[in-house]
């Protein structure tokens, strides 16, 4: 009987095969470009648009899946909607959408968060799954320049045990798309170096507004994009509508290559 495979691969390989591929991954983001905190939409575009200005850019998740809550959109339904003119960025990665109502569109939410992560990943950007923000660093100057990472199983156990500490990645700039959370945010918060008010109640015409136009520097180095923004300004939530989560990406990324002087 002929075999199907050709590999004589066996367990030791596969394992030294995902160590040593791992490893140098890890090694090449130990010193980036950006550092993203969070892949779900607004991470993601933010990630592509500066990769394919030839960055090294990394997103840290705190999931073992990228996406965020763009895979679900609401009570349980996997349709989302985005409203005119973020369309134009689904249009881009070639996610298909259909017309309901004037300037509002839906989409299949596995099938638009697949073409997002696929977009970033053809662009160059690296990801680290299942790790999670402890802290930021800060350089001589109080600006941000890097994040304190571990492992997110740590958090669930329990403190007497958690005993291991996390590394250090250093970076020019950091952005926090961790949503309502603010998980980078809140670490100076923490410290009483920013304040964090956190989301208001649902007005999904005034959230999506206003949290494109308050994307930006939130401290030295540190950018806010998607809802993280809306936590950093106590602006309303938005619900399941994504078209702010896709204009904000793309919004800090431009920011950030223009002070590179890229744009």
């Amino acid at each position: 009987m002929s075999k199907i495979f050709n590999s004589k691969a066996d367990e030791k390989q596969v394992t030294k095969a995902i160590l040593d591929d791992w490893t140098k991954l890890l090694e090449s983001v130990i010193e980036s470009d950006v550092v993203i905190a969070g892949a779900g939409p607004s991470g993601l575009v933010c990630a592509r648009a500066l990769a394919l200005q030839g960055l090294n850019v990394l997103i840290v998740e705190s999931n073992n899946y990228l996406g965020g809550g763009f895979w679900i959109g609401g009570y349980l339904m996997n349709t989302i909607t985005v409203r005119s003119p973020a369309d134009t960025i689904l249009l881009e990665v070639g996610a298909p959408m259909k017309p309901y109502g004037e300037g509002l569109y839906t989409a299949s939410g596995p099938y638009a968060t697949s073409k997002l992560i696929a977009a970033a990943c053809d662009s160059g950007v690296k990801f680290l799954n299942m790790t999670s923000v402890d802290d930021v660093v800060l350089d001589e100057a109080k600006r941000v320049n890097g994040l304190v990472i571990n492992w997110t199983p740590i958090r669930s156990l329990p403190r007497a045990i958690a005993c291991l500490d996390p590394v250090a990645i250093e970076t020019k700039f950091v952005v926090d798309a961790t949503g309502h959370d603010a998980h980078v945010i809140r670490s100076l918060s923490s410290r009483g170096l920013l304040n964090l008010p956190g989301c208001g109640p649902m007005s999904v015409v005034a959230s999506e507004e206003a949290v494109v136009e308050k994307t930006g520097e939130v401290y030295p180095g540190l950018w806010a994009t998607g809802m993280a923004v809306s936590s950093a300004y106590g602006l309303p939530r938005m619900g399941p509508t994504f078209g702010s989560m896709l204009l904000s990406g793309q919004k800090a990324a431009s920011q950030i290559l223009t002070q590179l002087g890229k744009e």
